[in-house]
């Protein structure tokens, strides 16, 4: 077997525990299901992984890598602090709602793991966090958010309001990942930025920035006055 053939598998075999692993929760999800959808007989998955536990270490470093890897490539050559956020953000959201799912088992189930695992995991977890806190530090050290601020609870207020599109996003739906992001960088940065970078908070603002669910009935046109 060529290496590109044993790399074609670790990435079927990944691909397929993610995603029964976001469907049924790793304890769900059996060995044999993960090598039928993987098209592999469940030797083969113990081969290159002991136990779903490892599975899941390996899908966590995969997305991790990933997500981190798009986010370092969004904010390249931009310098702006605040809109850094703001294409991380939007990486952010694309990653959960149509990237790797192990982003989503990352989150969501890992606390459901052995102490062991859920110590490698939280490991991950923070050198994903890390470049985010870094990102947020700088905007602080700019001076674009208020003096003062506790700024592990803006990181972690920004991913429990991202982290919930999960829930509820339908793909069918009136916004996009992109969009969603964009509206939550202004309903955070409303309440974080400092009085100088702050948008101006009228109607016409938040229209123009994505964060209204609908145009107010007056901003649509006056066809029916007289």
């Amino acid at each position: 077997m060529t290496k590109a053939s044993v790399g074609d598998t670790d990435h079927r075999v990944l691909a397929a525990a993610a995603t029964l692993f976001r469907q049924h929760g790793v304890a769900g999800a059996s060995i044999r299901a993960i090598a039928d959808t993987a098209g592999v007989l469940p030797g083969s998955v113990t081969y290159r992984f002991a136990t779903k536990e490892a599975l899941v270490v390996a899908l966590m470093q995969r997305a991790v890598a990933d997500v981190s890897s798009g986010v370092l490539e969004a904010i390249e050559g931009t310098l702006d602090p605040v809109e850094r956020l703001r294409l991380a953000m939007r990486v952010h959201l694309r990653a959960l709602l149509y990237g790797d799912d192990g982003m989503f088992v990352l989150l969501f189930d890992w606390q459901r793991l052995s102490p062991g695992t859920r110590a490698e995991l939280a490991q991950e977890r923070r050198r994903y966090e890390s470049i985010w806190d870094g990102l947020i530090y700088a905007a602080a050290a700019s001076g674009q958010l208020v003096e003062g601020l506790d700024l592990s609870l803006v990181r972690k207020f920004a991913f429990g309001a991202a982290n919930s599109v999960a829930f509820w996003y339908r793909a069918d739906g009136t916004r996009t990942p992109e969009e969603i992001a964009d509206a939550f960088s202004v309903l955070i940065g409303l309440g974080a930025l400092a009085e100088r970078s702050r948008p101006t908070p009228s109607l016409e603002t938040y229209l123009r920035l994505g964060a209204l669910r609908t145009p107010p009935a007056d901003s649509r046109g006056n066809d029916d006055v007289e």
